[in-house]
């Protein structure tokens, strides 16, 4: 088992920055792929960024360039450095987790990450 819990949200004016932290616990050392995910009020639920153990990391266009993801593996924390912030990044973010991809690309359907995070919420006013 793997337990997630998210920190660092709050609002924030158009072109600021914010950093989530995602502190994990429990078998860790089974989650190959980690991930940051958010949804946007009447929205699915959507990647932003994925981080593999062993280095690559995957960005959503939208996110390119102004997201870094980063993850310390020593104090078993993901994190997710935000600047140039925009009022579309508005959404409910969500650390995740998964224990059942071992290799290969982190950017995979959302079903295949079954571990969450309670969420926290980013709000970019204009």
């Amino acid at each position: 088992q793997v337990q997630l819990v998210e920190s660092g949200g709050g609002s924030v004016q158009a072109g600021g920055s914010l950093r989530l932290a995602c502190s994990a616990s429990g078998t860790t050392a089974l989650t190959y792929c980690m991930g940051w995910f958010r949804q946007a009020p009447g929205k699915e639920r959507e990647i932003v960024a994925t981080v593999a153990s062993d280095g690559p990391t995957n960005y959503a266009h939208a996110v390119k360039g102004r997201f870094t993801i980063s993850k310390d593996y020593t104090k078993n924390t993901l994190s997710l450095q935000m600047d140039s912030l925009n009022p579309e990044d508005t959404a409910t973010y969500y650390c995740a987790a998964s224990s059942t991809v071992v290799a290969g690309t982190c950017l995979r359907p959302l079903r295949d990450y079954n571990y969450w995070g309670q969420g926290t919420q980013v709000t970019v006013s204009s």
